[in-house]
């Protein structure tokens, strides 16, 4: 099921277009158009095509279906507690045997006795089925009842409102509004109570063992009482600090030592695959050839992570990476399976959407483009390894976003996701076998020089690989991996594609491009400061944030907190999306002038650097001063002649990497017209004579260096234009006379007439 946020363009529904409010008269369905008015009388007719592809047309929040969110971020699942979860999937569970008799929601995968002659859909209505579900559960006591979905009665107009939540907003919509209301703050927590909790957190969590709360209460007491002596603090009760802690930290039941491991669900029951998007399967490996990056020109070795539709075999999404992939690159990857595939300049028209039933010219009016031959589908299950790049936080969040269930491989189960593991061997022996490079399949196989054999660049190999994947793979006979239905006929992947629309039909969802920014790490800030907000060490500001009316109204788990999404891949920005308005806003690192092109950096580069600060004793007052480190490690330093003799291997790799990210963060990000008074737009390498290239890379840092010890010059130099010029030495012995007598009392001299050292006889 999934829960991305579609327009709505039913009649009275209000859009923003360009930063002005339109109202939805009435729609054109056979022209494909809508008639829009504005408060003022003015009308316009637009198409589907127009609003779908307009880069600054969102839902309006002022109207009723979206007024009661309004001034708040929109829920996630996150935002839901873990006790209230059961719930909402028992009240998710009624309403799919209510729709269409099944309580998995799939029809294919019934459970035993579904589906009952009460909610058989063949032989009832759905009104039916509302009133027989309310009548069973009103046959049931009010404490089982409260128990089972939460509340003490449900009746048809309940019924009906939970689904018209859940077809809204998914799953969180069946969340009770409760449970999810707007929070209120405690009175009772000081700024100073406040530094104390966040103390004993910090000294608990990563110092001492575990605690009860009995004992963090008494550290809290210790800490007011030692911190503010002369203060008399009013500290709430145990009861109340425990509730706060509960609400700030979650409930604490994990071990310290599983603290931040990832939760994922337990595999239940064994999947029979009948349809496409039901079961997609990720895996990452090795790619078998030597390529060489497009910074410095060495030969690397690049990890190859694929998404394969477990039931038609279509790779519907690759991703190639410099020296490891990371969650970030795991969840594009998900993202492209989603999305159509663009037409390539290279590519001729046999490439382009072949599959009948749907024309080609329908689904390029939709993505805005020509979309090759490649399905494209929402996952509805995910499975993987139990590597770490699968199992974080981050990655789950993101298939929760996506409305998909997560189904881990078993240990030492190589069969459950055997699909994607036979991709891999035939990818080497249909195409990477014939490439110079190849590394072979284990190290005594391997010849003589294939690091000096290598001769495709990281941006070719992906091309080639794309070229293949539309041509060749997808068009390839299948043999024993042959559907159920017909095992002995000849099948490849576009033809199982193909008979899926006549079997079920095809769901042609384009997501948003704001799902690049909700599938990026989110960080929960409690407040924002005069400097901003802190990022995992680096402070991000823009004028937006400072706002005196600006207050986070979230409820739920992380409540009276704003969200803040990071690019690992380039460090130099986060992006805030604002309550009022819904859009994105980009927020800039504060090191960064406004008028350089700083080089990109990522995660790993902003690691070394604070470590690197913390070594050398600095404490700097802002993170303008963190600026020159950081533009000497990244090639300032040395001498742009000598550089790349200077560094290993792995330095170099690690350069490029940084590189490599930071242009696949720039094709992933939303591209929309900037306004040109604007900052200007941050660039991934900023290389005007050879793209890419280290020794533009050092040129770059070292004219950024040089511009802001310049600043530095002129600031002190401005500073300093006040100041009186100071009087040249011996001045003050040229202004008096040498020959006049010092008094006798010798007492009463003036300052100017006499040097300080002097000492005076009174004889001449």
């Amino acid at each position: 099921m999934s829960a991305l946020a579609t327009l709505d363009l039913s009649p009275g529904a209000g859009i923003v277009l360009d930063d002005v409010e339109w109202r939805v008269e009435r729609q054109e369905p056979h022209l494909g158009r809508v008639q829009l008015v504005r408060p003022d009388g003015g009308r316009q007719r637009v198409t589907f095509r127009f609003l779908v592809n307009h880069p600054k047309c969102r839902p309006s929040s002022r109207t009723a279906a979206e007024g009661v969110n309004r001034g708040r971020q929109p829920a996630t699942w996150s935002d839901v507690k873990p006790e209230k979860r059961p719930l909402m999937q028992q009240r998710f569970e009624h309403l799919m045997e209510v729709k269409c008799g099944f309580r998995s929601g799939d029809p294919l995968r019934p459970e035993p006795g579904e589906p009952r002659p009460e909610y058989d859909p063949d032989r009832t209505t759905l009104t039916a089925r509302r009133a027989a579900k309310a009548a069973e559960l009103a046959a049931l006591r009010p404490a089982e009842l409260k128990l089972l979905v939460g509340v003490g009665h449900v009746g048809v107009r309940t019924l009906e409102r939970w689904e018209r939540r859940r077809r809204k907003y998914g799953m969180v919509g069946c969340a009770d509004h409760r449970w999810l209301r707007e929070s209120g703050g405690h009175p009772s927590v000081g700024e100073e109570v406040r530094e104390a909790i966040l103390a004993v957190r910090e000294e608990t969590r990563h110092h001492r063992s575990r605690v009860s709360g009995r004992t963090r209460e008494n550290m809290i007491h210790r800490y007011l009482r030692e911190t503010f002596p002369e203060e008399e603090i009013e500290i709430p009760g145990y009861h109340t600090l425990l509730r706060i802690w509960k609400e700030w930290f979650g409930p604490g039941g994990a071990r310290p030592r599983y603290d931040r491991s990832a939760e994922l669900p337990a595999k239940n029951g064994h999947v029979v695959v009948t349809r496409p998007g039901q079961v997609v399967a990720l895996d990452t490996t090795i790619l078998p050839v030597m390529v060489r990056e497009n910074v410095f020109g060495d030969p690397v070795t690049v990890h190859l992570t694929l998404a394969l539709d477990v039931y038609t075999h279509s790779i519907c999404a690759f991703r190639l990476t410099l020296v490891s992939d990371s969650s970030v690159d795991v969840a594009m990857v998900l993202r492209d399976v989603m999305l159509p595939l663009p037409m390539r300049a290279e590519w001729d028209d046999e490439m382009e959407w072949p599959y009948p039933g749907l024309p080609a010219a329908v689904v390029a009016e939709f993505a805005g483009h020509k979309v090759a031959a490649l399905p494209f589908f929402t996952p509805e299950t995910v499975t993987s390894d139990h590597g770490s790049v699968y199992r974080n936080h981050h990655l789950v969040d993101v298939q929760e976003a996506m409305g998909c269930r997560i189904l881990p491989a078993r240990v030492l189960r190589p069969t459950d996701k055997q699909a994607v593991e036979r991709a891999f061997g035939s990818a080497r022996s249909l195409l990477f076998e014939k490439l110079a490079g190849y590394t072979g399949v284990d190290v005594a196989d391997r010849g003589a020089d294939p690091e000096g054999d290598a001769v495709l660049t990281m941006s070719e190999m992906e091309h080639l690989i794309a070229t293949w994947v539309v041509k060749v793979w997808q068009n390839r006979r299948l043999g024993e991996f042959a559907p159920f239905w017909d095992p002995g006929g000849d099948h490849s992947p576009n033809s199982l594609f193909a008979a899926s629309f006549a079997q079920e039909g095809f769901a042609m969802d384009i997501p948003s491009p704001d799902l690049y920014y909700r599938f990026l790490p989110e960080h929960h800030v409690k407040r924002i400061y005069r400097r901003g907000v802190k990022i995992k060490g680096l402070w991000y500001d823009a004028a937006m944030l400072h706002d005196p009316d600006r207050h986070s109204t979230r409820g739920g788990r992380y409540k009276q907190t704003w969200v803040i999404h990071r690019e690992p891949r380039d460090r130099r920005v986060v992006f805030f999306r604002d309550p009022e308005t819904h859009e994105w806003h980009t927020l800039r690192w504060t090191g960064l002038p406004s008028e350089d092109d700083v080089p990109a950096f990522g995660d790993a580069r902003v690691e070394e650097l604070l470590t690197r600060v913390r070594e050398a004793g600095l404490k700097p007052r802002s993170d303008t001063d963190l600026l020159p480190v950081l533009l000497e490690m990244i090639g300032a330093a040395d001498p742009v002649a000598g550089w790349p003799s200077q560094m290993t291997k792995s330095q170099r790799i690690q350069q490029a990497r940084e590189i490599e990210q930071a242009r696949a963060a720039a094709a992933d990000r939303p591209q929309a017209p900037k306004d040109p008074a604007e900052e200007p737009p941050l660039a991934a390498v900023g290389t005007p004579a050879a793209p890419g290239s280290w020794q533009e890379r050092a040129q770059q840092a070292a004219r950024s260096l040089d511009s802001h010890r310049r600043r530095r010059r002129e600031e002190v130099l401005s500073s300093s234009s006040s100041l009186a010029a100071p009087a040249p030495l011996g001045t003050r012995r040229r202004g008096r006379n040498l020959f006049v007598l010092a008094d006798d009392e010798g007492d009463d001299r003036t300052e100017g007439t006499e040097h300080p050292d002097s000492q005076t006889t009174g004889e001449e």
